[in-house]
């Protein structure tokens, strides 16, 4: 017993001197490359920060930082401010009511909502850029003047999809007066109004097409139960029942009609 202890531990001393040696040999190795290697040249990065001599380059500077600003933010614009929140919720509504787990996966449901959403809103950037961006490359009106006159068609697009409940409680929150008019009514209060709207229409259009599918899956289960099938799950054999009826219905074509037909 003690010779086999002493072997264990003469073991574990070999193997520690022999990575120390390892050890030693690397670190050899490193200062002889360093000594005799020729130095790689190395490129000299260097970040100036001067005084503006004229107003134009802090004007210049300070759009630049705008534009960059707004890059950041399009996502979250083409989430909350345009029909983008209720496809997506819809489109993945329909998928979990089909039990279809990641079919189809979700490269091509956010893709299909974000061609469906430039579908939808074309006449708006239309507008947008007729009235305000072009006259602003063509330096007929302010930057201001733009932005204002671009806000008006989404403004009109968001005002029409939101329900005067959701205004109500954003403008109580608040605590501003009642807007006489639309142009009145300001952004920050609209856009929450516009998405917990766009929440709910999404979720009233998901419950109507579960309906369907939750009945199949009602007659299934029954049928698997009256017969002792308790070890074979229910949506196995509902599943292909499901895909056959939405593809005689024509489901997608139906559903993406029901969405694009929403918003006018």
């Amino acid at each position: 017993m003690k010779a086999l202890i002493n072997s264990r531990k003469s073991r574990s001393n070999l193997k520690k001197s022999f990575v120390v040696l390892l050890v030693v040999i690397t670190v050899l190795l490193i200062y002889s490359s360093v000594g005799f290697a020729q130095p790689l040249p190395l490129p000299n990065l260097n970040i100036d920060v001067d005084t503006a001599e004229e107003p134009e380059e802090v004007v210049g500077s300070l759009q630049l930082l705008i534009i960059l600003a707004v890059l950041t933010l399009v996502p979250a614009i083409i989430l909350l401010m345009t029909s983008f929140t209720r496809i997506v919720i819809v489109l993945a509504l329909v998928r979990s009511a089909l039990a279809t787990q990641q079919t189809p996966p979700n490269q091509v449901l956010i893709g299909l909502a974000l061609f469906l959403t430039f579908f939808i809103m074309a006449p708006v950037y239309g507008q947008i850029n007729d009235d305000a961006v072009q006259p602003y490359l063509e330096e007929e009106i302010t930057q201001e003047e733009a932005l204002e006159i671009g806000a008006e068609p989404l403004r009109e697009f968001m005002y029409g999809q939101t329900r005067e409940k959701d205004l109500a409680l954003f403008l109580n929150i608040a605590q501003v007066d009642r807007p006489q008019t639309r142009d009145d009514l300001e952004m920050h209060i609209l856009i929450p109004a516009f998405v917990i709207s766009e929440l709910k229409t999404a979720f009233q259009m998901g419950f109507l097409l579960f309906i369907p599918f939750l009945v199949i899956d009602m007659v299934v289960a029954s049928t698997t139960m009256s017969m002792g099938m308790f070890m074979l799950p229910p949506v196995m054999i509902s599943l292909p029942f499901k895909l056959l009826l939405f593809v005689l219905a024509d489901g997608w074509h139906l559903v993406v009609k029901s969405l694009v037909e929403s918003f006018y």
